[in-house]
This record gives structure tokens, C-alpha cells and sequence, in this order.
């Protein structure tokens, strides 16, 4: 904390509370925000009401493989694409801004989310580490998280070939049809809009 002022340091705070609020994990605030374990827990506790909780971060690849996740996934992380341009490369600022269009996505179709703001997170990562791609499908044309060394050709979503329980989640198939419909080339402020609306991906 040593030569750092008043403003940075409540800015560092603020920032500490939105990803809190979020759902941010102990070791994502800890690597992001540049506040000391003890304050930032201190505020975990204060906003959450309970100690931050303890364990592993979440590390497999193969959860957002599967159907419901996939769709979730892969709708956040062409919002995320997205998102990066509007905040020019702004990596944590895209992320937050991003996992809240998210829920609101999954909100305004009346589900409930299954990507929390940790997994958000790690998918960001892997998708960093080259362990997943985006691989478009050969039927409707959209772009979906995929393990990275899978075969790309002929590849089919999961929207276009779901699982038999596929039918109980529809709103979670409208939810990501309404990102997928389009794909602005030049992302701007008119773009920023229609996607808020959920015609953009």
C-alpha cells in the first residue's frame, strides 16, 4: 500500500466490491485487485455476509463440453470477444462487463445462469492457454467452445444436434439463437446497443 493514493486505493476498492458482487473468488481477487489478503477479505465478508470460500478453482476443460454449459459458455465468450473490442483490449474489464450481459441475457429468457463469474473466468483463461478454440458449425454457422485439438471439419453444435433432454432447457437454446443470428464487423456504439437487446453475439 506503500506511495499509493487515496484515489487508487478507493478505486482498488471499488473494483474489489464489483467483482465480489459478481462472485468473484478469493484467488481471482487476489491476483486482480491490488489490495492486501486481509482487507479484501474483510470486504468479502462485509458484502457477502460469510468468509470467502476455500478449495481449488475449477480446472477442467471438459465441464464446458458438456450440452447446457457449452451453450452458456460458448454465448458468454462471443459476448466476451465482442466486449474486448469495446473496451479497447481492457482484458478484466471485459470480463466483468461481459459475464453481466451474460446474466442479463439468460435473465431476459427467463433462466437461470450455469456459468458463474469463476468459470467465466477460467474459461477466459483456457481459452488464453490455447486449451480451447471457437469452432463454427457447419450447420448454422455459429461459433461454440470446443476442445482445441478437436477435428474441426464437419463440426455440428450442440444446438443443432441436442441431446434427447435437450427439450426441458428451450429457453437456454432462444438465449444463445439471439447472439448467434448476427455478427457485427466492425463492433461500435450502435453494435454495443443491439447486443444489450441480444441480437448480436
Amino acid at each position: 500500500m506503500t506511495g499509493k493514493s487515496v484515489l487508487q486505493e478507493a478505486r482498488e476498492v471499488q473494483r474489489a466490491i464489483d467483482l465480489i458482487e459478481l462472485g468473484a473468488r478469493l484467488q481471482f481477487l487476489e491476483a486482480e485487485v491490488d489490495l492486501s489478503r486481509e482487507r479484501l477479505v474483510r470486504l468479502y465478508k462485509e458484502i457477502k455476509g460469510v468468509s470467502p470460500p476455500k478449495g481449488l478453482l475449477p480446472f477442467s476443460v471438459d465441464w464446458y463440453m458438456t450440452w447446457l454449459a457449452n451453450i452458456h459458455s460458448s454465448m458468454f465468450y462471443n459476448i466476451y470477444r465482442f466486449m474486448l473490442v469495446q473496451v479497447h483490449g481492457d482484458r478484466l474489464e471485459a470480463l466483468t462487463k461481459s459475464y453481466r450481459m451474460y446474466l442479463e441475457q439468460v435473465q431476459t429468457f427467463g433462466g437461470e445462469p450455469v456459468l458463474d463469474f469463476t468459470r467465466a473466468y477460467t474459461l477466459v483463461r483456457f481459452f488464453q492457454s490455447d486449451m480451447v478454440h471457437l469452432t463454427t458449425c457447419s450447420r448454422c454457422t455459429g461459433q461454440f467452445v470446443a476442445h482445441a485439438y478437436d477435428n474441426k471439419s464437419g463440426y455440428v453444435c450442440v444446438l443443432c444436434r441436442p441431446p434427447s433432454r435437450a427439450g426441458k432447457t428451450v429457453k437456454a437454446r432462444r438465449a444463445f439463437t439471439a447472439l448467434v443470428e448476427a455478427e457485427p464487423a466492425a463492433p461500435d456504439a450502435a453494435d454495443l446497443e443491439a447486443a444489450r437487446a441480444g441480437r448480436v453475439h
